[in-house]
């Protein structure tokens, strides 16, 4: 085996290490918040987790057979959407799940209503979250929003929501309004930890900066912020009122939203009057910027 070969293994072995420790830490904080906090108290969550949990409450069919059996078409979807691999993690993580909360007793935490949905929906969207990182998901409503929002014009985002107001409506009727507020705000905990820890604190920022002393400003986020730039090659089209036809270098760079106070403040110091664009980054990969892997 050549180095370059046992490089490569040594890397998919430990990706798949680290995929396999994410997907059992999700699998757990999930498992407690569900049996410490929602099936307890009857709070349900949304997609087919939020499906499971309101069977579960109707019927009284185990709840780990219902999370397992309604999973089954979006793992298949998964395979055909994403691949192999990813449904097979997806399967892996679900089974465990489904195991977990069938076996294991986790103790019941509180019966205070809104400690229920706050910390249920923060356990939940960790354990979602962490699964995600490890290359798998434990609910697949956001699967089956891809297959959607490729053969229609609604969004990912549009998808899920069409389907959460579905199963809060549903709840609604069937639990009454109040248990229905309740994991309404469930919900919201659960999607802002998922969030959270997805895309960490370092959410990132794309900065595009247009100015006549561009190069002081670009040798000022490389030297104080320790951040790479992208140059453009640009053109002026209004200066001082008058149109003027002059080149221009466009500085982009990528930051931290820890790091836009102290950035405009650089600029500030250069070029008072430099043209600053910024925009949100959702996923950034190579560079200087390092992230946490999803695998």
């Amino acid at each position: 085996m050549s180095n370059k070969s046992k490089t490569i293994h040594r890397l998919n072995v430990r990706t798949n290490i680290t995929a396999a420790i994410l997907s059992v830490l999700g699998v757990f904080s999930a498992a407690f918040g569900l049996k410490s906090f929602l099936i307890p108290n009857g709070f349900i969550d949304g997609g087919v987790t939020g499906i499971s949990l309101l069977i579960n409450h109707v019927t009284h069919i185990p709840f780990s057979i219902l999370i397992f059996t309604l999973n089954i078409p979006f793992i298949f979807l998964g395979y055909k959407q994403i691949g192999k691999k990813f449904a097979l993690w997806t399967l892996a993580a679900i089974t465990g799940l489904a195991i977990v909360v069938s076996t294991i007793d986790f103790q019941v935490v509180t019966s205070d209503k809104l400690l229920i949905s706050i910390f249920g929906g923060f356990f939940l969207g960790g354990g979602i979250g962490l699964a995600v990182r490890g290359g798998a998901v434990i609910d697949g409503t956001e699967i089956l929003a891809v297959y959607i929002t490729r053969k229609s014009v609604f969004t990912i985002g549009d998808t899920i929501l069409i389907i959460n107001i579905l199963i809060f409506t549903v709840a609604a009727f069937l639990l009454g309004i109040e248990a229905a507020m309740y994991s309404i705000l469930t919900y919201l905990s659960a999607s802002k930890t998922v969030d959270f820890i997805i895309q960490g604190i370092e959410e990132y920022t794309g900065v595009t900066i247009i100015s006549i002393k561009s190069h002081q400003i670009k040798e000022s986020i490389i030297n104080n912020l320790g951040r790479g730039v992208t140059i453009y090659k640009g053109e002026r089209g209004f200066g001082s009122g008058v149109y003027q036809n002059k080149e221009i270098d466009i500085v982009f760079t990528v930051i931290t939203r820890l790091e836009v106070s102290k950035l405009r403040s650089e600029i500030e110091k250069i070029d008072p009057r430099a043209f600053v664009i910024m925009h949100s980054i959702n996923e950034t990969k190579g560079g200087i910027i390092k992230r946490r892997p999803l695998h």
